[in-house]
């Protein structure tokens, strides 16, 4: 079979022919219906309940009031709603899925969706599968098909020959993840045309979940809605047994379950979601479910990788040494942007030269990146340690393509994280050469000579691990090189067993910078009270070096290795907590390590957000609270394994995210909080008044219009609020505090109390003064919406004063309640209007008189802010 590929022109054609490579996207709800839906609830129920009846007792204007307000509550939530929903949807957009083919001869990295049939597509441990491919060649390939078998063990793959053997070993399915191994196949089938694509296109119709959060929320407007609607069936009864007309109490009953009920709630709390989506995807934190921004809230330990994460993941070879202590420093030579005409081989002695080849040459063949020339300069594909090789090996005059032509390949062991080692064969015709490169401690194994002279010498293994943690102190990545022959002949059984009798050829210092902001970053978990621990293969010397450069310092008895954990799992799950609850670096640990490392770490009573990007960080990603998966260079099974997505791979954003996580939860309480207490204030306003035989100081529409319009202005603009500024600076929220704290629960009854209370004094002092009671009832319901407007201000922070924080950080909020004031002047102005809701203008000295109580209402709000800042201490939101 041609190996070169399909053309990019018949690519193109094979594209217009059958489409792109991707499923059907599950449609969004149009708008229609997600209006429509604006109307299931119980509320609506009764509203429309009390729009019969009073059409039924011949009150049209109420009737027709009730029906407007409906409609209007309900295409504002389908307005909030939708446009929610189109920004999620283009934040999955984010998330697009990458392949590797060969066209033209090249090796490219693609969208998946551009694949077409007749592609040879590449595959590698922690890819997924991007279409229906027929294997050509495979490597130890297995792969995860329990997506579409239901099986969970991976299935050995082997390569298909002119249409025989099992169709079913020798394809991988779109959809599979590749778990070990690397393959070559040719697509035979894209999109719906896939064995996933027909099971796809069988269950589209299917429904996401809601978010935990917003689920609970929804389950206490019902169990109020309940416990209101009991309290209303108590409150009829009451004004009948003192005479009053059942149809008049009918009525204030529904407009006090509107009162009590927080209906806007869920709208509220899902903008409030979305809107801490689209700020994260800001900051390169892309949320793949929404209940994760609640958990981030909570984060108190992070277990972040080191390479890519903390650092640039931009690997240089800075050193080779040579087991003779030869050395070639190259930091200021080499970058992996450029490669230099002087020929790297210059800097060493002239005697050290042909040992300094024998390694690069180690280092370019068991490799499987490659590099590209453009523009500005070589770019490479593949792995970063491989790339960084292959341009030291540029360097020294060994092109790769021509070394693998003087070596033609016979087989390969690919790089697998628990063999800590990869090895290529070759044919040279009387000998199979063998090339391998590795932790030095694992080739230091293999190996029974090294390098030193013409003639290779016995093995000093003592030297060798001084030279390694010498350059380990530096906080260098160090590998080892060796290289070893056997027999020709033996290609139909090359594996791990013939990687005995090795030459150790020595070592390659490699250097990824730290990203700047790192440092700044962990100071910021630091003051919000988030440990940070460092998970990482290197050496524990090189480890403890990067970790004192990122801010991250531990004591010797603050370092894990890998084989550490591995006894003291053996020891069972008390060992390992020991461990864990005063470890802050762990090296030298195998991947799957983590998993242990995460469900310790939660043991120990931590909410962990967890780092990885690769195959057997899976499943540490899938426990872990947050699961945090790289976006630029983590693998497919990472991210479809994590609740996040890290675009930039950088570990400040993920502290970033953290913020906004914070910043989320804050801006839920803020609503809860207003939409409740000024609930709770209309119902106590009744409990004072009706007791006492008194009128009905609310109409049932002026309560509709208080809960409806004015109130669903503003809190949806509260939801946008932006971040206080502290949010770091405060201890994570604990992971078991309800939404309704003490804290939330005393603001709320104290709120209530000063509204329901001043509104009832205020109604009170009118009626002994005579006034009428359509006046009274006009001045009051403006009193509610002014006692809206401050409230909404004062919820703006639980503990800052209004007056000492940026005021206007928030215009959305400020033209909401500017808004609120405008709609309600105005209603006294329009004609039928302003007769249905009983409203009419206010003389200045009226104006004068309520301003004084919100005034009051206001200061009060804020002497209890002053009080608990001095008397309580700051928690976490």
């Amino acid at each position: 079979m041609d190996r070169q590929g399909l053309s990019e022109h018949e690519a193109a054609a094979r594209r217009l022919q059958f489409g792109p490579n991707a499923l059907p996207e599950r449609k969004s709800p149009s708008f229609f219906r997600v209006f429509l839906g604006q109307f299931l609830s119980p509320l609506i129920y009764i509203l429309l309940a009390a729009a019969a009846l009073s059409v039924f007792l011949g009150d049209v204007e109420d009737a027709g009031f009730i029906g407007v307000v409906l409609l209007a509550n309900g295409l504002i939530g389908a307005v909030q709603e939708f446009q929610a929903g189109k920004a999620a949807a283009a934040l999955r957009q984010m998330e697009e899925a990458r392949a590797i083919v060969i066209r033209d001869g090249e090796r490219q990295e693609l969208p998946a969706r551009d694949l077409v049939p007749g592609d040879l597509v590449c595959l590698e441990a922690g890819g997924r599968v991007p279409a229906d491919l027929r294997l050509i060649e495979v490597n130890d390939l297995r792969c995860d098909e329990s997506l579409l078998t239901g099986e969970p063990d991976a299935v050995r793959k082997w390569p298909r020959d002119d249409d025989q053997g099992d169709l079913r070993a020798s394809t991988a399915f779109s959809g599979s993840m590749v778990t070990r191994g690397r393959g070559l196949g040719e697509a035979v089938a894209t999109g719906l045309a896939t064995e996933f694509g027909k099971i796809a296109a069988a269950i589209s119709g299917s429904q996401s979940e809601r978010p935990p959060l917003l689920v609970r929320l929804e389950r206490f407007s019902k169990n109020l809605a309940i416990a209101v609607l009991v309290a209303a069936v108590l409150l009829i009864a009451a004004g009948w047994l003192r005479g009053m007309p059942l149809a008049e109490l009918f009525m204030v009953s529904v407009g006090l379950a509107v009162s009590a009920i927080p209906e806007g709630l869920p709208v509220a709390i899902t903008v409030a979601l979305a809107i801490a989506m689209r700020r994260m995807a800001r900051r390169n934190v892309i949320m793949r479910n929404m209940p994760a921004i609640e958990s981030l809230g909570s984060c108190t330990m992070i277990a972040t990788d080191k390479t890519g994460t903390l650092t640039m993941n931009e690997l240089t070879v800075t050193d080779i040494l040579l087991p003779d202590g030869s050395e070639i420093t190259l930091e200021d030579h080499l970058r992996p942007q450029s490669i230099e005409e002087e020929p790297l081989l210059s800097h060493a002695h002239p005697q050290a030269r042909p040992r300094m080849a024998r390694l690069l040459r180690a280092a370019c063949l068991p490799n499987e990146a490659s590099l590209v020339s453009e523009e500005e300069g070589w770019r490479g594909l593949g792995d970063s340690v491989d790339v960084a090789l292959l341009h030291a090996a540029r360097k020294g005059g060994l092109i790769h393509a021509d070394v693998l032509a003087d070596h033609p390949l016979l087989s390969r062991i690919p790089y697998e994280p628990d063999l800590k080692y990869a090895a290529s064969f070759h044919d040279l015709g009387d000998e199979i050469r063998i090339f391998v490169k590795g932790a030095p401690e694992t080739l230091a194994a293999m190996a029974d000579a090294i390098a030193i002279g013409e003639d290779d010498q016995p093995i000093d293994r003592a030297l060798l691990a001084a030279q390694k943690d010498a350059m380990a102190e530096r906080g260098l990545r160090v590998l080892a090189f060796a290289e070893g022959r056997i027999a020709s002949g033996a290609s139909g059984q090359l594996t791990g067993a013939h990687l005995a009798g090795l030459t150790f050829l020595g070592l390659a210092g490699m250097k990824d910078p730290l990203r700047p902001e790192v440092p700044q970053a962990m100071a910021a978990c630091a003051a919000a009270g988030i440990g940070v621990a460092m998970v990482t293969g290197d050496d524990p010397v090189t480890a403890a070096a990067i970790a004192r450069e990122a801010g991250l310092r531990a004591e010797d008895d603050e370092i894990v290795t890998g084989p550490q954990l591995a006894e003291a799992e053996a020891k069972g799950p008390a060992a390992v907590d020991a461990l864990t609850a005063k470890a802050r670096i762990y090296a030298r640990v195998e991947p799957l390590q983590k998993l242990a490392i995460v469900r310790s770490l939660a043991r120990c009573g931590h909410i962990v957000a967890v780092t990885g990007d690769g195959v057997n960080d899976a499943p540490a990603l899938k426990n872990a609270h947050v699961g945090v998966a790289m976006g630029r260079k983590g693998t497919d099974i990472a991210r479809e394994s994590a609740d996040i997505i890290v675009t930039d791979d950088n570990f400040a954003s993920i502290v970033a995210g953290v913020r906004e996580g914070r910043v989320a939860f804050a801006n839920i309480r803020k609503v809860i909080f207003m939409l409740v207490a000024t609930g709770a204030a209309e119902v106590l306003l009744f409990l004072f008044t009706v007791p006492l035989g008194l009128p009905m100081p609310l109409l049932a529409v002026q309560l509709l219009w208080l809960n409806l319009v004015t109130n669903g202005v503003q809190d949806v603009a509260l939801a946008a609020e932006q971040a206080e500024g502290d949010e770091l600076a405060q201890p994570p929220r604990r992971p078991d505090e309800p939404i309704f704290d003490r804290v939330m629960i005393r603001r709320i009854v104290f709120t209530a109390l000063l509204m329901g209370g001043g509104g009832f004094a205020l109604y009170y002092w009118r009626l002994q003064a005579g006034a009428p009671i359509d006046l009274i009832r006009n001045e009051l319901l403006l009193l509610f919406v002014m006692f809206e407007n401050v409230l909404t201000l004062s919820a703006r922070s639980e503990r800052a004063s209004l007056f000492g924080r940026r005021f206007f950080s928030n215009p959305l909020l400020l033209a909401g309640v500017a808004i609120t004031q405008l709609l309600h002047v105005g209603a006294m102005y329009v004609p039928g209007l302003s007769d249905t809701l009983g409203v009419s203008p206010v003389t200045l000295e009226e104006w004068a008189m309520l301003i004084a109580p919100a005034a009051a209402l206001l200061l009060a709000l804020e002497v209890e802010k002053a009080l608990r800042r001095r008397f309580t201490p700051r928690r976490g939101a």
